[in-house]
């Protein structure tokens, strides 16, 4: 993968030069920060085709679903899905974008990249502040041959709201019954231990500066930045890596054809090559936006759904098959309404 600059959390994906065509107007959003690798990839590439400039604020997902709810932003994304409650009341939409997986990473002297593997219950011990030696009984038990040094464990978090933070906490409660009922899941959560990085590139760093460090980062950044990555034991109790089939085989668990609003949690998925931290990331817009504020939207949305999908390829992200976004695209003429009531979304609107 080519080196990319992520840049800081809070990052303008295209620059915001409307020379090409005066009369392209921008497009503001926020959210979470695992979608941001391929987003500043799709919104360069519509900025080139276009002359629109996508403008993203890479907060954090529960900073993304603050200034939705505060309607500063066209859009918002956010890798903790909304209920439909939730949506009903902020009269707001969801659909997801694609699908990312979620890897711990550590800084251990000598240990490379898949070398080491931690199971759920581990992970979860780990964060609990119960395991807190490299050496101790259990990883020793799960890596026989990894030369583990006697070393604290320097735990890592997010410190922002945190949609990756959702995922991994919901992982963490469905494989320890001790972190569900003492911690739980949430965007932000109360630590028992560690020290918070803003954003997944935050905790990239923080791992990165600190020997005997582990924190949780969605995989483009583990690429991004040459972390080095665990393999982990899946719900089926095999050993695996963090790779495209394993994040695939957990993804096809994703039926968004039974759910109401997209709502959909993939954590802790069935099957023999499941990657376990497997999770959709959202797409949030208001329904009560004007069609001149929306229709800007969805056409980039389209875009992305249907031409970007090569690009969250190769950052190692799962792209939607054709039949969800379908589904989308369905939703997008029920949900968004003109003045006149009628879908300000059609088939040939995306023309």
């Amino acid at each position: 993968m080519k080196h990319r600059i992520l840049g800081g959390l809070v990052g303008v994906l295209a620059a915001a030069l409307i020379s090409v065509s005066a009369q392209a107007k921008d497009l503001n959003g926020a959210g979470g920060t695992a979608i941001y690798p391929v987003l500043a990839k799709w919104a360069d590439a519509y900025h080139t085709k276009t002359g629109t400039a996508v403008n993203y604020q890479a907060i954090g997902s529960g900073g993304g679903i603050k200034q939705i709810t505060a309607k500063t932003v066209d859009f918002a994304n956010s890798d903790k899905p909304l209920t439909p409650d939730e949506l009903a009341k902020m009269d707001v939409a969801q659909f997801p974008a694609v699908i990312i997986s979620i890897t711990p990473v550590v800084n251990l002297p000598g240990v490379k990249p898949g070398e080491m593997v931690l199971d759920g219950p581990t992970l979860a011990d780990i964060y609990l502040g119960k395991i807190t030696y490299w050496d101790a009984a259990a990883i020793k038990k799960l890596n026989p041959h990894v030369k583990l040094p006697h070393m604290g464990i320097s735990v890592v978090h997010r410190s922002d709201g945190s949609g990756t933070t959702f995922n991994f906490t919901n992982y963490l409660g469905k494989v320890s019954p001790e972190w569900q009922s003492k911690v739980g899941a949430d965007v932000s959560v109360d630590w028992p231990v560690g020290v918070g990085g803003k954003g997944n590139a935050g905790v990239a760093s923080n791992v990165q500066q600190v020997k005997g460090a582990i924190g949780y980062v969605e995989y483009a950044y583990v690429m991004e930045n040459h972390l080095t990555y665990t393999k982990m034991v899946n719900k089926a109790g095999k050993t695996l890596s963090p790779t495209m089939e394993s994040f695939q085989t957990a993804a096809a668990n994703a039926d968004f054809s039974k759910v109401q609003d997209f709502y959909l949690i993939l954590t802790d998925q069935p099957g023999d090559k499941s990657w376990p931290i497997t999770a959709a990331t959202y797409m949030l817009m208001r329904k009560d936006y004007p069609a001149s504020q929306n229709e800007p939207v969805l056409k980039f949305l389209d875009w992305c759904l249907k031409n970007g999908q090569d690009q969250a390829r190769a950052l190692d992200y799962v792209p939607l098959p054709n039949s969800v976004v379908q589904q989308i695209e369905t939703s997008w003429a029920r949900d968004f309404k003109g003045a006149d009531g009628k879908p300000i979304w059609t088939a040939s609107a995306a023309k």
